[in-house]
């Protein structure tokens, strides 16, 4: 059976669904898909933490159907920007991950994530999956990936 490990990154796929279609991602209906006759080594969905009730709500669905959630606290800077992304984590949790698994499952647009694309399929020699809205995801990556899924009607909530 085909191992798999998941990669979410959770503020990309929530602003990229949202503003491409006006929905919110159906994490169930991905879930399905992307774990049909595979074993699931990991799965982690990346978040920032603002502390809300509704936010811990979405955490707990996220963890009930299966994902590992991690969490950093939402900065907001004194010029009135904010910070809080896991480029890094990712990109180290999913190195990590190519040696326990065939394919790495990216859930995300952001293009800083082919040069993690790019490693592990040549240097791992693993599959990569990508998924994301493909009007926002960017060009480098989906060239990067093994196969781009996109993020369409078909994995929105209804």
């Amino acid at each position: 059976m085909e191992k798999v490990a998941i990669f979410v990154d959770v503020q990309n796929v929530y602003y990229t669904v949202r503003d491409a279609y006006g929905k919110h991602f159906d994490y169930n209906r991905f879930w399905a898909q992307v774990t049909a006759g595979r074993e699931v080594v990991k799965a982690f969905a990346y978040a920032i933490d603002r502390g809300d009730q509704k936010q811990r709500e979405f955490q707990r669905i996220l963890r009930t159907i299966g994902f590992e959630v991690k969490l950093k606290p939402f900065i907001q800077r004194a010029d009135g920007s904010a910070k809080g992304d896991w480029d890094v984590g990712i990109t180290l949790d999913a190195i990590e991950y190519a040696q326990k698994a065939d394919v790495i499952v990216l859930v995300s647009g952001d293009g800083d994530f082919d040069l993690l694309a790019n490693k592990i399929r040549e240097v791992h020699g693993r599959l990569v999956e990508v998924y994301g809205v493909p009007a926002l995801t960017a060009a480098s990556l989906i060239n990067a990936a093994s196969t781009f899924q996109p993020i369409d009607q078909t994995l929105l909530l209804r």
